[in-house]
């Protein structure tokens, strides 16, 4: 049996496998992604929540899914057919594949590639094709413009979000997932990780994420008092839930980044503690709760002042930033406190 695994066809049985433990970890959190969304609202709110389909409501986002699957796909007349289908599976097969070379431990990764950081953008810049695809074939003039802003806001803020994450680049010397966790493995545990070196840049990248993403308080393409539902207003059944699907794991996604691009993704945060996939999955769980309690508590942005916003601070701040950083880098200040290396990071 052990020879088999060694052929082109064991290969590729171990490939499909590690792919389908991949997608299943991903599909099985995002059902609990929607339910912990509900539930966090709905305490801030003082609300119950989801509370009626399976033990303190867990399945009711299985229950919402299995809605979706049966009810009857209405494609709009006068739309483009082929585009109105392929725009939502566009959108949730790019959310997904950006997961292929996210580590979930030293060695846990599906392609573990010198360009990692490079692929996860290139993919998710991919994504706004789906968006602008769902409006366009939608036929109507609501969903045509919510995709016409939501191209604008996506595009502004991977920017912000590129060159933030240069600033990591630059320190680590690698575009590589887990070398860039390797370079924030030290003896100082929590304040060895890269939020302190680059502190400002965790806020701008938290809340460029939320932009990206269309998260609160940024929804304006799916805006609901402004532009009915956005691009997905002529959608549901099947395609509604693909788009709803790819949207919720593109959030867990900048989660992931979150934790192994700052906050030591794997590793402990206290020295001698083993290091371990708990809490890589425990920190991308703690940003999403934080996604959370921002969609609850904070007002809407107009649109004006989510580009200016973009553009006129995000832009300048993480250009700035990126400057600083490759002087203090380059000259090793405090040692390989910013140039991580040099200690062959």
């Amino acid at each position: 049996m052990a020879d088999f695994f060694t052929t082109p066809l064991g290969t590729l049985v171990i490939i499909f496998a590690q792919c389908l433990a991949v997608l299943g970890f991903v599909m099985v959190s995002l059902l609990f992604l929607v339910y912990g969304d509900r539930k966090i609202w709905a305490a801030v709110q003082m609300r119950r929540g989801p509370n009626v389909v399976g033990v303190f409501g867990l399945l009711q986002s299985v229950a919402d899914a299995l809605k979706y699957i049966v009810k009857e796909v209405v494609i709009p007349a006068g739309a483009d057919r082929a585009v109105f289908v392929l725009a939502p599976l566009v959108s949730f097969v790019l959310a997904v594949i950006a997961w292929a070379v996210i580590p979930f431990n030293e060695g846990w990764v599906l392609s573990d590639i010198n360009v990692a950081v490079l692929y996860v953008f290139a993919v998710s810049s991919l994504e706004v094709y789906g968006v602008i695809m769902g409006g366009w074939a939608s036929n109507s003039k609501y969903p045509f413009l919510g995709s016409l802003r939501s191209a604008a806001q996506m595009i502004s803020y991977e920017v912000s979000l590129g060159l933030i994450i240069i600033g990591v680049i630059i320190s680590t010397g690698s575009l590589n997932f887990g070398q860039i966790v390797a370079a924030q493995d030290t003896n100082y545990g929590f304040f060895g990780w890269y939020w302190l070196p680059h502190f400002p840049m965790v806020f701008l990248f938290f809340i460029s994420a939320l932009a990206e993403t269309n998260r609160p308080p940024f929804d304006l393409p799916e805006a609901e008092s402004e532009l009915v539902a956005g691009y997905q207003v002529e959608y549901s059944a099947t395609m509604f839930l693909l788009f709803m699907a790819g949207e919720y794991i593109a959030i867990f996604l900048m989660c992931a980044l979150m934790s192994l691009l700052f906050f030591g993704g794997w590793l402990s945060p206290i020295p001698g503690l083993p290091d371990g996939v708990l809490w890589m999955v425990g920190k991308m769980a703690f940003f999403f709760f934080i996604f959370a309690m921002v969609k609850a508590i904070t007002p809407r942005y107009r649109y004006d002042q989510l580009m200016r916003i973009g553009w006129k601070v995000f832009l300048p701040l993480s250009l700035a930033w990126v400057v600083i950083i490759s002087f203090l880098a380059k000259f090793e200040v405090l040692g390989a406190f910013w140039a991580r290396f040099a200690m062959g990071g």
